[in-house]
């Protein structure tokens, strides 16, 4: 019979029956050693697969978990043309997205947009959209953002972005190509471009005069990476909670944590016995003096760096002991900038002797501390200046005759942080031989009646840089008087010109290089003594994953990558790997 008409051999599993009737005529040694042999083939089977699945997949996030947060303060403004207060700036920035998006890590990244071009002469930028929808399925266009920056600059609506678009014009080249025109170089433009983008298609029949008083304002509909599931308010009207869901079509990516709670408090008090009892996950802009006081332990403190700096700002004008370059060198001396970090922050802050903190753009390392009483006294000694042991206190000595005592005040608000702070310098000055006052006003009296005159000899005060400074506003001589911040009435020619200059340049390394030799000459001159930049305390949950944000320019920007954020991961192939 040929081979091919041969009966041909079918392969299968023995079924159940036959097998047991094989193990039942198997003796017990027999038996032993196939359950051997089979539990080994078993465990080499399971062993190659999981080698094979270690080496072609990875862990990524899953979706999956919520976060509860509670908040200081109520919203009143979920718009990002009205947005004052914290608690508005926090939905704000879950809620719209704009071009452009803070990185986490002092720069700023493409959100709405895809790419944007500068031109050579620093006076146009030309963004490029991506494919972007609002959370009710419109399409984002350039009119959207033609319409939310007009909304900005609208004297009727007194937005507090304004200042910021005043003289800035737009052209819309097609529905997904916009292009701003400067009348002279800002280098910091692109900071105006983070404004979260309104849809013109809800907004445009309400007219100027009521866009405060829209609906709108507290049920916003954006294209950020969440969105508004449900609103609960109080009797008297107030929002106590928003939940919101994650967006699909977010632009960055869905989020992986799916609903996120936000939970309003009238105070810190009632926010930190909400976090000890359990109502919510995480809580932020907690006081240092407060972190101590936490007995709950399943949480992890996140210290992120704000753009802000406290320093004691000294009034030549109004004192003019001050006019001597080595009394304000001695006095910087004899501050002990770690005590007050220490013993007022808890830790949370870092020593600072630049007007730009670390973390900001252009900021330089500096010796942040340079206390040495002895070198100080010597300082004032070398300078005409006898220590008068009755008194207590330094005199200047010409020619036999005092002439001047190192007598001042300090001026602050009555903030327990600003209070504690002017009490260790005043005991740090007292130290060295001066005669200090310290002055407490609450914050709306010191703004009006103080700052805003000039009228004090020594100011302790904080200034917010933001994460592209503009240090014009600040050290500029022009600004020396109000509604000028230059609250140490400092004058230098030198610093001038480079404030002028760094202002127009658009390469960054240029303008970080003028930075730097504005920091080194105001470093140089000595006009205050800078005394620290203190951390944003924000309390997460321990498992939570993906966050790794380390400078802010506001609380808000806690959630620039939130879409980041997950607490599940799965194993997949890396071939199926995406990019979230």
């Amino acid at each position: 019979m040929p081979p091919e008409d041969l009966p041909r051999k079918r392969w299968a599993l023995p079924s159940l029956n036959k097998t047991r009737f094989v193990l039942r005529s198997m003796s017990r040694r027999e038996r032993a050693i196939t359950s051997v042999l089979v539990l080994a083939a078993a465990v080499g089977l399971f062993g190659t697969v999981y080698k094979v699945n270690q080496r072609f997949s990875v862990v990524v996030p899953d979706e999956g978990g919520r976060i509860t947060e509670g908040v200081i303060g109520s919203p009143h403004f979920v718009n990002p043309i009205l947005a004052i207060a914290d608690a508005d700036r926090d939905i704000v920035n879950l809620i719209y997205a704009g071009l452009m998006k803070p990185d986490g890590k002092g720069g700023l990244v493409p959100e709405l947009a895809e790419r944007y071009e500068i031109s050579e002469d620093g006076l146009s930028y030309t963004f490029f959209l991506r494919d972007a929808k609002f959370h009710d399925g419109e399409k984002l266009t350039a009119d959207d953002i033609i319409f939310t920056i007009e909304s900005a600059k609208s004297p009727v609506i007194k937005s507090p972005m304004r200042a910021g678009w005043e003289g800035v014009e737009m052209e819309k080249i097609d529905e997904k190509t916009i292009r701003f025109w400067l009348k002279r170089p800002y280098a910091p433009f692109l900071e105006n471009t983070t404004i979260g983008i309104l849809p013109r298609h809800l907004w445009k029949d309400v007219p100027q005069e009521q866009i405060s008083l829209s609906e709108l304002n507290l049920n916003p509909v954006g294209a950020g990476p969440y969105k508004i599931a449900n609103t609960n308010t109080s009797k008297g009207g107030t929002i106590t909670s928003y939940s919101l869901r994650s967006f699909p079509n977010y632009v960055m990516g869905e989020p992986f944590i799916r609903k996120i709670t936000l939970m309003f408090y009238p105070s810190e008090v009632e926010l930190l016995n909400a976090y000890e009892s359990g109502d919510v996950d995480s809580a932020s802009a907690i006081s240092p003096q407060n972190i101590a006081k936490i007995r709950r332990q399943d949480g992890e403190i996140k210290s992120l760096n704000l753009p802000r700096v406290f320093g004691v700002f000294f009034n030549q004008n109004e004192k003019t002991i001050f006019l001597e370059k080595p009394v304000r060198q001695a006095l910087d001396m004899a501050v002990d900038k770690d005590q007050i970090v220490r013993e007022v922050l808890g830790g949370y802050a870092r020593t600072i002797s630049s007007p730009i903190p670390l973390g900001s753009f252009g900021a330089i390392e500096t010796a942040s501390s340079t206390y040495n009483l002895d070198q100080a006294k010597a300082l004032l000694e070398k300078n005409g200046w006898t220590f008068n042991a009755d008194k207590g206190v330094y005199e200047k000595v010409e020619k036999g005759t005092v002439t001047g005592e190192l007598s001042f005040s300090i001026s602050t608000s009555n903030a327990p942080d600003l209070v504690r702070a002017a009490d260790i310098i005043k005991s740090n000055w007292e130290k060295l031989g001066a005669k200090v006052e310290v002055k407490v006003f609450e914050i709306s009296d010191l703004n009006q009646n103080v700052i805003r005159t000039r009228k004090y000899d020594a100011l302790l005060f904080g200034e917010v840089v933001g994460r592209e400074p503009d240090p014009f506003a600040f050290w500029h001589s022009s600004q020396r008087n109000d509604p000028g911040l230059n609250i140490a009435l400092y004058t230098s020619a030198t610093v001038d010109k480079l404030l002028e200059e760094a202002r127009g340049l658009t390469s960054r390394a240029e303008r970080e290089e003028k930075y730097h030799k504005f920091q080194e000459q105001v470093a140089a001159d000595t006009p205050s003594v800078f005394l620290y930049s203190p951390a944003f305390v924000y309390i997460v949950p321990e498992n939570l994953k993906g966050f790794d944000t380390e400078n802010i320019a506001t609380p808000a920007e806690r959630f620039t990558d939130i879409f980041k954020w997950y607490f599940d991961t799965k194993y997949v192939w890396k071939i199926f790997q995406k990019d979230n």
